[in-house]
């Protein structure tokens, strides 16, 4: 029995949800994929899948077996290669999942040079607010905002970035300036909705700790573009990231309150999933960014351009 192919056959099937998908995928009978799978089974010695009328189903030891296997696919992947790209050259398809608006303003435009100078390597982008799971949904690596906690990934930070609350100086003139972030309660706050977003709260931290502070307003929605221009209009005041307003502080349209409780280590992260060999497409790509963000001015939107990207 080919154990590679076995294996491969096995993550396909439980990925697509039957034979006959995942023969579809990998151009064979789903006869063969059956077989596949069952001389799986007898090699390990316990059953990994559950089949019925209804559909198939993974068993307990298939889910943690599924998990082995699929990170198995991607350090074989990954060190293929690594060595085809040992001259330089870099190939592929590199799928990469960021926040809409960050996507659209800070990785769509820098793409085309960086494909330019890799001329064997598509590149795949689905700007989104949604969190999605890099290994199920087939990511190569994800742009986050934030915080990662989940130990199956790596988060290699980009630029520095915090979290504030900022309005225009009309709104804070008209309206008052908040001392302490309970002060929040008596202002028209701006929020995001998406996954429960305005029922979590802002969160600050005060002595180290951090808190959280419900908020309210008259406009909510799950488009964080959408709120970042109703904060510049003097329509409320918005929980923003720095890397989206700096242009605006500088000029001074936007202000920023409450910096002594902003939440530190609110970072821009390049994250993929933990593997002994790191794919030469995302390394590159991650270098390529961390370089144009890391250029004097480039947040400030004085920085024009794109680096020179090496073969």
């Amino acid at each position: 029995m080919d154990r590679y192919a076995a294996i491969r056959s096995f993550v396909l099937v439980a990925e697509k949800g039957s034979f006959a998908a995942a023969a579809l995928a990998e151009g064979v009978t789903p006869v063969v994929m059956g077989r596949r799978l069952s001389a799986l089974e007898r090699q390990l010695g316990v059953q990994l899948l559950h089949r019925s009328t209804r559909g198939l189903a993974l068993t307990e030891l298939g889910e943690r077996y599924l998990e082995s296997c699929q990170q198995l696919i991607r350090d074989f992947s990954a060190a293929e290669e690594d060595v085809r790209s040992g001259g330089g050259a870099v190939r592929g398809h590199l799928v990469v999942s960021a926040p809409a608006a960050f996507g659209r303003r800070h990785i769509a435009p820098h793409a085309p040079a960086f494909r330019a100078s890799h001329p064997g390597l598509r590149l795949s982008f689905n700007f989104t607010d949604s969190v999605v799971d890099v290994v199920r949904e087939g990511y190569d690596m994800a742009v986050r905002i934030g915080e990662v906690r989940d130990p199956n990934y790596v988060a290699a930070k980009l630029f520095p970035n915090r979290r504030v609350v900022c309005g225009t100086p009309a709104y804070f003139e008209l309206h008052g300036v908040p001392r302490v972030p309970e002060d929040l309660a008596r202002h028209n706050c701006l929020a995001f909705n998406l996954q429960g977003g305005q029922q979590r709260g802002w969160i600050f931290t005060r002595d180290g700790r951090p808190f959280a502070v419900r908020v309210d307003g008259d406009l909510a929605c799950n488009d964080g573009e959408l709120l970042y221009n109703w904060v510049k209009q003097g329509l409320g005041v918005g929980w923003r990231s720095t890397w989206e307003i700096q242009a605006e502080l500088k000029r001074g349209e936007l202000i920023t309150v409450l910096d002594e409780f902003a939440l530190p280590g609110y970072d821009i992260q390049a994250v993929y999933p933990q593997q002994r060999y790191l794919p030469a497409k995302v390394r590159r790509f991650i270098d390529y960014l961390r370089e144009i963000y890391r250029r004097p001015g480039y947040w400030d939107g004085e920085s024009a351009g794109t680096p020179a990207v090496s073969p």
